[in-house]
């Protein structure tokens, strides 16, 4: 169970991070999470959402260059410790995490946090045969109002 991340290359000017997100809004695409990473020239806006493959022909569309990369949402325990757990098994297994970023919580004691690991496909089995709960992107998305 991977979910889509969009990563976007942005220069560190002023609106730089608006325009994106305002095509996004316009074109009624909801974005369920983002991280924004930042060095001294660029910056690189990373992107989760439903429709992300409508979302990549419009960045596209207006001149941005989108990378796709597989993420792991794990469910975690919301206690002290509860990311060493994951780490402590992915460790074991070789796999390295490039980087990590919270999303709203699922569930009432306990926390998801979003992974990239240099090899997805390891991580999940492996974090499986450890009865860790491996979310879809649906069981991240919000319940519907009634």
């Amino acid at each position: 169970m991977k979910i889509k991340q969009l990563s976007l290359f942005l220069e560190n000017r002023p609106g730089a991070l608006n325009r994106p997100l305002r095509l996004l809004a316009q074109a009624e695409l909801n974005i369920l999470t983002l991280s924004v990473a930042d060095s001294s020239q660029f910056g690189v806006l990373r992107l989760v959402m439903r429709d992300w493959g409508q979302a990549i022909n419009l960045l596209e569309k207006y001149g941005f260059a989108v990378k796709v990369v597989d993420l792991v949402a794990i469910q975690v325990v919301d206690q002290p410790g509860g990311i060493v757990k994951v780490l402590d098994v992915v460790e074991k297994a070789g796999v390295t995490v490039e980087y990590v970023y919270a999303v709203p919580k699922n569930r009432p004691g306990h926390t998801v946090i979003l992974f990239c690991f240099n090899d997805p496909d390891t991580a999940i089995l492996v974090l499986q045969k450890k009865n860790f709960k491996i979310l879809s992107l649906e069981e991240l998305l919000p319940a519907p109002m009634p």
